[in-house]
This record gives C-alpha cells, structure tokens and sequence, in this order.
C-alpha cells in the first residue's frame, strides 16, 4: 500500500499582517534576536563582486599573507550584514527600517568562521517610533564588530 500526498495548488497572497514584524508596542527593552552564518570561500568571492571591494586582502592568499592578518580575511561589511538580517527579519523584523548604525571592527573574519550576530533593544522611543539597539557579531566567544543602531519601527496606531 502506498500512500498518496495531495497538494492543492493556492491563489492567496501572504496578507500584509502575515509578513510583518513586530510592531512598537510588542517590544521590550532587553529583547534579543540571533542570526548565524558559517562563511565559505564563496561568500566572500560573491560578496567583492557583489559590492566592488576587490582589496586582495580578502581575495588573494599570497598578498594577505604578507598583511598583518596573516592571510585571507573576510569582507568586515559581510558580517556587518548579518546584523541587518536579524533586524530585518527578527526583531524587529519585516516593517523596520534602520535610520543609523554605527560599528566598530574589532578582529577579523576568516572563511570557515561562523559569525554570530546578535541585536538587543536597549531604549524605545515611541513619541518617535524608534528603538536603540546594541549590536554585536562574534566567532566563538571573540567579538569581531561591535556598535548601536538606531530603528524605525512601525506602530500599529
């Protein structure tokens, strides 16, 4: 006997509520939302065509060597980039839209680090519908970026 799974084709559009985030009065200071992502050799070759950064640094194995780093490093605004995906699909998420970030690079990124980036509400402002946010990116326990960023979130009001 074998068993027979039936999809049935839909019409319907996701509605607006469906792909939103959450609004201003869902949040809480001390929220925290996560993002992690293991970059490959690929990441960082597509992410220099992707945004023109060709600096050797990050391509070329026999100049980064010589560099202080010691070899191939990460693009820094490739896991800068991870923060906006925690912002924009977590938390806040779909809806928000940053106004500032600031960064601060602390270590570099290799190919085979897996970066985690994580974003916490640290005040609201709803006469503005803004949130403050620490962000942070880390391999292991080593903070690679750290900075604050600013969010326009929506209201349901």
């Amino acid at each position: 006997m074998t068993a027979t799974l039936r999809v049935q084709p839909t019409e319907q559009r996701a509605t607006r509520d469906e792909l939103h985030g959450l609004y201003l009065e869902d949040l809480k200071v001390g929220m925290t939302a996560v993002y992690a992502k293991t970059i490959t050799d690929a990441d960082i070759v597509l992410f220099a065509g992707i945004s023109g950064d060709i600096n050797p640094v990050h391509l070329n194995h026999e100049f980064a060597s010589e560099t202080m780093f010691e070899g191939r490093i990460a693009h820094g605004m490739l896991s800068a980039g991870f923060i906006s995906t925690v912002i924009g699909t977590k938390l806040p998420g779909p809806g928000a839209i940053y106004l500032a970030q600031n960064l601060k690079f602390k270590a570099p990124v290799r190919s085979g680090d897996t970066v985690q980036a994580r974003a916490t509400i640290t005040e609201i402002i709803p006469e503005k519908r803004r949130v403050a946010m620490r962000t942070m990116c880390t391999v292991g326990d080593k903070v690679v970026i750290e900075g604050d960023a600013l969010i326009m979130v929506p209201s349901r009001q």
